[in-house]
C-alpha cells in the first residue's frame, strides 16, 4: 500500500484554551506543529484563533493572524504542507477567501455539503440550539473558484454518505480538477458514526482514483477505526481538534503524542509514514514555489 499521510489537526474551533491544552498564539501553534511534524505529520490542518486577550476560544478570519500563524508553522517545520480551514456558517465567505489569498496554502479544507449540526443530552435537552452547517453548492463553488485560481488543492470534508457521493458530481461538473481527496468525518453526533464497518464501505462511493482519509471524533472508540483506516489504505488524521485521548484512555498533553499513536497505526498495518514530498506526490500538489 501507499505510504500513509499523517495530518495533524492542531486546535479546532471554540475549544476553550483555559480548559484544554489547545494552542492559540502563533508561537504555541508552531510549537505544537513541530512536535507533530517530528512525530511524522506531513500536513498541518490549521484553524485560526482570536489573538485578543481572553478571546482565544473564538475563531478568527483576520489575514494578519493567518499570516503570523502559518509563517510560524512553516519556520518551525521546514517543508510541511499547510491545509487551511475554510469552514464558516452563513453566506459570507469573505474572511476565509481573504486568508487563502494571504497565505496561499498548498491545500485547504472544503466542506462538501450541509449538515444538521446537532447534539442531545441524556435528559433530552439540546446541547446547543439546533443549527445547520450550511454548505450549498454555490458556497462550495466560491471556495473552489479561488482554489483553482491559486492552485490550492481542495480536501473535501464529508460528514455523511450523500456528501461523499456529491464530490463525484463536483468533479463531473468541472468544479475542480486534479486528484480528488475526500475526508470521511465520523463521530459528529448528527453525522456518520465512528464505525469501522461503515468506513469499509465509504471508499467505493468516492471518485475513481481518489485519496481518502478519516477524521475520527471521540475518545477510546476512535482508535480501532484509525487502525482500520490504515489497514484499508486510507490516510490518517488526528490532533487536539478531534480528540483529547490516547489509545489507552489517558488524556493527551499535546498533538505530538497523538501523532505518535497515529504513526503506530500505520506501522501496525505494514505501511510507512509519508514524508512531505511523498505526500505531495500522492496528492498531486505543486512543488512549493512552482
Amino acid at each position: 500500500m501507499n505510504p500513509a499521510i499523517l495530518t495533524c489537526a492542531l486546535t479546532g474551533v471554540l475549544t476553550n484554551p483555559q480548559q484544554h491544552p489547545v494552542p492559540v498564539t502563533p508561537a504555541q501553534m508552531a510549537a505544537e506543529a513541530r512536535d507533530a511534524f517530528n512525530a511524522g505529520a506531513s500536513v498541518m490542518h490549521v484553524h485560526l484563533r482570536s489573538q485578543e486577550p481572553g478571546m482565544g476560544h473564538m475563531p478568527s478570519w483576520d489575514p494578519d493572524v493567518a499570516e503570523a500563524v502559518v509563517d510560524a508553522i512553516r519556520a518551525a517545520c521546514p517543508g510541511v504542507i499547510i491545509n487551511l480551514t475554510t469552514g464558516t456558517i452563513g453566506k459570507d465567505v469573505s474572511g476565509p477567501l481573504a486568508c487563502l489569498r494571504r497565505v496561499r496554502p498548498e491545500a485547504a479544507a472544503c466542506n462538501a455539503g450541509s449538515l444538521n449540526y446537532l447534539k442531545i443530552k441524556d435528559n433530552g435537552e439540546w446541547a446547543w440550539p439546533p443549527m445547520v452547517f450550511d454548505n450549498p453548492v454555490e458556497k462550495v463553488q466560491k471556495y473552489l473558484d479561488l482554489m483553482n485560481e491559486l492552485h490550492i488543492h481542495p480536501e473535501f470534508e464529508c460528514f455523511d454518505v450523500g456528501i461523499v457521493r456529491s464530490v463525484g458530481m463536483y468533479l463531473k461538473a468541472g468544479m475542480f480538477s486534479g486528484v480528488p481527496e475526500l475526508n470521511f468525518v465520523m463521530g459528529v453526533a448528527s453525522g456518520m458514526p465512528c464505525d469501522a464497518d461503515l468506513l469499509a464501505l465509504l471508499p467505493r462511493y468516492a471518485p475513481a482514483g481518489a485519496v481518502w482519509q478519516s477524521t475520527l471524533i471521540g475518545r477510546a472508540e476512535i482508535w480501532p477505526v484509525h487502525q482500520k483506516t490504515a489497514e484499508l489504505g486510507g490516510m490518517l488524521r488526528t490532533g487536539l481538534e478531534d480528540t483529547f485521548y490516547l489509545p489507552g484512555g489517558e488524556r493527551a498533553g499535546g498533538n505530538g503524542v497523538l501523532i505518535e499513536a497515529l504513526a503506530r497505526c500505520a506501522q501496525n498495518a505494514g505501511r510507512t509514514v509519508a514524508t512531505p514530498d511523498e505526500a505531495r506526490t500522492l496528492l498531486g500538489l505543486r512543488a512549493p514555489g512552482a
